[in-house]
């Protein structure tokens, strides 16, 4: 029975267990089970290499001493621990020592041991059921075989393929193609020790695309150091256990031996202040949770301007401000609602596109990360610039491509059974061009266009300016006004005559008036001028090189509906903030 059978077979024992249920626990306990049966014949290879080398797994845990098969009198393998017995020491012992006796500070090993299990569990509940797991894995993984460690990861990616219609779990995986296609573009480079990081890494499939990028750059005239140096670029953090120990078993699989940099912790419950200049990095690729929000509390001590509480808005925030090294690369998954959102995504993109160079969004259509969910979402393709320190009001961000990733002929959508392919990008691959010359070569044709940001930023600004003034000389004329005032109601202080205190509170409620009505007049100039400049952060600008589509599916047709009367609904604001302009300044010239 070949290695991807045996792991079927195993999953279908789980099956049979009352404490498993569903995809995602068989996973999760298989995996941690995988984990231990691996490490321990790692474990064989360091000893080996190292007699002075100390487990980081108390003698009586580690696998060998109570789950490897050992050989009986007549040289038949036997089980170490029987049945009835194996559950009862899983929970009691094993896992208790795993979790509460490891000191994660004592070496990199203690720490890897310690995260992956701070917070995993044990599910199944028959000891034979357990045992027959085991025997299946010792019969079935031998890790010191080159091609067994080949195939493991194969299969293992299988596995997590499957994670993709196992509930909510499916939010840690994301698409092999799409994985291999944006570490390909960012193109980490091993010569120059560029380290990459996923702050949302999942279940590593990021991470094991960097790795393999990185090791077709060695060379035969690559050193040992060369490929020692793979495990200290690779850099992750995972919030939720599952993930976490899956993704460290995927990097284990991928030939990182000691994955400690695969942090347990939550991205977004960090301090904003705790991130500092060492834990930027020169690439990141990330496909960061969307649609959520985190808990109350979380980002409380982000700047004003950037508070918000939605995970993909808390993520783009971070990478932008403090992850992404000066001329450092990143590649983002995002949906099509950070393209076209308000409010604080608006404030994001301009963070983006003054402080970032976005020079590419590849539109994805509906269907690529089903069955989890239909929603359309982009690739961001973007490098951080230096800011300039001249008082300027300078954006990195002067011209955008796009490109619109069709379906293969045949398809009208992705599935788990039909999914994306890493062939269907050689078109982009091809078109793409190099940053080297500001990708000169690109030329547009029906999947692909540009936007000159440039010149609709000036363009709206130009427009904008003369209402923001506007607001500002009004709001100026207030503030005379207010002081006035004020200097007034300190004129009463001792006055006794009423005539007098009568007279002051008269001019002072008609300055209270004049102020509000200054105010009211400064808000609505300022609203126009942003009428004007905001919607240019709108990005989801269609393909106009296209062929008019016929559109039959009902829910596109109301999406499409919903759109137009947003579109509405925008323009009669606008119209309506001109005219309360326009109209308060005419009564206010009347008065006058």
């Amino acid at each position: 029975m070949n290695l991807s059978s045996n792991i079927k077979s195993i999953q279908d024992i789980m099956r049979k267990d009352d404490g498993v249920d569903g995809d995602a626990q068989r996973l999760g306990q298989l995996t941690w089970m995988l984990f231990l049966k691996v490490f321990d014949q790692r474990e064989e290879e360091w000893e080996a290499d190292d007699i002075k080398y100390l487990s980081p797994i108390p003698e009586r845990f580690r696998w060998r001493n109570w789950a490897k098969l050992s050989l009986d009198s007549t040289s038949k393998k036997k089980m170490q621990t029987v049945g009835n017995e194996l559950i009862s020491f899983v929970n009691s012992e094993l896992f208790p020592a795993l979790k509460y006796q490891i000191d994660a500070s004592q070496s990199p090993q203690h720490k890897v041991i310690k995260q992956v299990f701070e917070d995993a569990n044990n599910y199944m509940k028959s000891g034979l059921q357990m045992l027959a797991v085991i025997e299946k894995l010792e019969g079935a993984i031998n890790f010191h075989d080159f091609k067994t460690r080949a195939s493991l990861g194969d299969v293992y990616e299988q596995l997590l393929n499957d994670l993709r219609g196992a509930g909510n779990a499916g939010e840690f995986y994301t698409p092999r193609a799409i994985t291999a296609f944006m570490v390909d573009r960012v193109d980490p480079r091993l010569d120059k020790l560029e380290a990459v990081m996923d702050p949302a890494c999942g279940t590593g499939g990021f991470l094991t695309a960097a790795i393999d990028h990185f090791r077709n750059q060695l060379t035969t005239k690559s050193s040992a150091e060369d490929k020692r140096a793979i495990e200290k670029l690779i850099r992750g953090i995972e919030k939720k256990q599952l993930p976490h120990l899956l993704c460290t078993t995927n990097m284990l699989l991928h030939g990182i031996d000691v994955p400690s940099q695969i942090e347990h912790f939550n991205t977004l419950g960090k301090s904003w202040e705790e991130w500092s200049a060492h834990d930027k990095v020169d690439c990141i690729i990330t496909n960061p949770p969307f649609g959520g929000y985190e808990d109350d509390g979380a980002g409380s001590d982000y700047p004003d301007e950037l508070r918000t509480r939605e995970t993909a808005d808390m993520f783009m925030a971070l990478i932008i401000q403090k992850l992404l090294k000066n001329n450092g690369r990143a590649a983002v998954v995002l949906p099509d609602g950070f393209l076209f959102g308000n409010g604080i995504k608006n404030v994001l993109k301009e963070l983006l596109l003054r402080n970032c160079k976005l020079h590419t969004v590849i539109r994805l259509p509906k269907g690529v990360f089903a069955p989890y969910t239909t929603i359309k979402t982009n690739l961001l393709f973007f490098n951080r610039h230096p800011i300039a320190d001249d008082g300027g009001d300078h954006f990195h961000t002067e011209t955008i491509w796009f490109y619109e990733h069709p379906y293969p002929a045949g398809y009208k959508s992705y599935s788990k059974t039909k999914p994306i392919r890493l062939e269907e990008f050689k078109p982009e691959q091809e078109w793409w061009g190099t940053e080297v010359n500001d990708f000169a070569d690109r030329v547009e044709n029906e999947f692909a266009w540009k936007v000159d940001f440039k010149e609709k930023r000036e363009t709206a600004e130009s427009s904008a300016s003369p209402h923001w003034q506007r607001s500002k000389e009004l709001n100026n004329e207030a503030a005379k006004l207010e002081e006035e005032a004020n200097y007034l109601r300190k004129s009463l202080a001792g006055a006794s005559n009423a005539a007098y205190r009568e007279k002051v509170n008269a001019q002072t409620a008609e300055l209270r008036v004049k102020v509000e009505q200054l105010r009211m007049q400064a808000r609505d100039a300022q609203s126009v001028g942003d009428g004007i400049y905001w919607p240019i952060f709108n990005l989801d600008i269609k393909n106009p090189n296209a062929p008019e589509e016929v559109i039959y599916d009902p829910d596109l047709l109301l999406e499409k509906y919903k759109k137009l009367l947003s579109e509405i609904e925008e323009t009669e604001n606008q119209l309506k903030s001109e005219l309360a302009v326009a109209l308060a300044h005419h009564f206010v010239s009347e008065k006058a």
